[in-house]
């Protein structure tokens, strides 16, 4: 049997996936049991961002496995300490890192830490604060917290009752937000760019407000930056595009560059509401991921920053050529190479072509084609998949 077969007979069926069996990945390529290569323009979900195997990354990996895999979270672990330096040094100079497995580890553990910092700080006349704002559209993740955060129903439906108290705004729309405040409200959390909604992207004005608003209430601003944040924008983290910092975000995904990672990072006023016991994880913090991740930081350089956003625009304006040429084409979402293209039908079968033609893309709220390609491209990559892309549309509209 091939190992789609045995996955028919071992795995639970919740991921729906591609005909694609994946051997190797090098760079930005990917080569399946077949032997056939793949220009990845995906990168596991903005996870293998700086490529796969990336020489530095595989380096400290190894490093560290020849001193111990794993220590339990009762100890002390330098690579943990480096890992949190190395976020801190980049973002809150005065803040705290607690460091988890996942995206959703980390949305939780902000989620938690908001509600403690409610409790711990009631109001004049006692009332302890616990809800949270979230968007309309958002995604936070899978555990049953994260998930009743996430502002979409479809994925709340097989799992009521959810956990109390979030409560959803429209996104762009402060009104919208205002009015969900009251006694309470203890957090608003936000992705500045809801990547599994469709790549929809804030705007600065309405953020900026936002946390003005968040301070004129004093209720905590978290962001979540599972996959806008770690360079995908043009900035190391996303918030930093918008002249605000938040009191709260989260990392995961390519943290880690490939291995299990995530991060709740906190402003040390906030992060000071934890106390021994209050959250934990086995895993959380592995020395090995935290190697990989310390390298990764190396890796975010004012140069990489640089290029990741020449590399974008070039990326657009391909894109926007393609628009002129197909009228399927809605709308061109991006920050940085953080890229949505909005079709006027399914993506489905698009995605599909461009596999069997050799590009790996992906398609998220039915309509909208998510591009997260590895900083590592090059320009005739990027002329590469434009002209699959455009292949694809030509293909598709000549059907109707």
């Amino acid at each position: 049997m091939n190992t789609q077969q045995l996955e028919n007979k071992y795995l639970m069926k919740t991921y729906k996936r591609y005909n694609v069996s994946v051997k190797r990945a090098k760079g930005q390529y990917v080569w399946d049991e077949n032997g056939k290569k793949y220009l990845d323009f995906f990168s596991g979900i903005s996870v293998c961002s700086l490529g796969h195997g990336n020489p530095a990354v595989i380096s400290a990996i190894k490093k560290q496995l020849d001193l111990f895999v794993h220590c339990s979270n009762v100890y002390y672990s330098k690579p943990q300490v480096d890992a949190a330096k190395a976020i801190l040094e980049k973002s809150f100079k005065n803040g705290r890192v607690f460091l988890a497995n996942t995206g959703a580890e980390a949305n939780e553990g902000a989620i938690k830490i908001a509600r403690k910092w409610g409790s711990d700080s009631p109001l004049k006349d006692g009332t302890k604060r616990y809800e949270i704002i979230a968007f309309k559209n958002s995604f936070h993740g899978r555990t049953l917290a994260t998930l009743a955060a996430t502002g979409q129903e479809k994925f709340h439906t097989p799992f009521k009752p959810l956990q109390e108290k979030f409560v959803f705004a429209e996104f762009n729309n402060i009104d919208s937000v205002k009015k969900l405040i009251n006694k309470k409200t203890v957090a608003v959390m936000i992705e500045l760019v809801q990547g599994e909604g469709g790549i929809y992207i804030a705007d600065k004005k309405f953020v900026q407000e936002l946390r003005k608003l968040c301070d004129k209430n004093d209720i905590l601003l978290i962001c979540d930056e599972i996959q806008c944040g770690m360079a995908r924008t043009g900035r190391t983290f996303a918030w930093q595009n918008y002249g605000i910092k938040p009191d709260i975000f989260t990392l995961a995904k390519s943290i880690a560059n490939g291995l299990p990672l995530g991060a709740v990072v906190a402003d040390k006023k906030v992060a000071e509401v934890f106390n021994y016991g209050d959250h934990g994880s086995t895993f959380g913090g592995n020395p090995v991921s935290c190697a990989a991740a310390t390298a990764v930081f190396k890796q975010i350089t004012p140069k990489l920053l640089k290029d990741i956003s020449a590399k974008a625009k070039y990326f657009v304006k391909g894109l926007n050529e393609l628009k002129k040429k197909f009228s399927c084409i809605k709308e061109i979402r991006n920050l940085g190479l953080l890229v949505g293209v909005e079709l006027d039908f399914p993506g489905k079968d698009i995605v599909e072509f461009c596999i069997n033609n050799g590009l790996l893309i992906n398609c998220t709220q039915g309509k909208v084609l998510r591009f997260l390609p590895p900083f590592v491209i090059t320009k005739k990559d990027i002329d590469k998949t434009i002209k699959i892309l455009g292949d694809a549309l030509k293909w598709q509209t000549s059907k109707k």
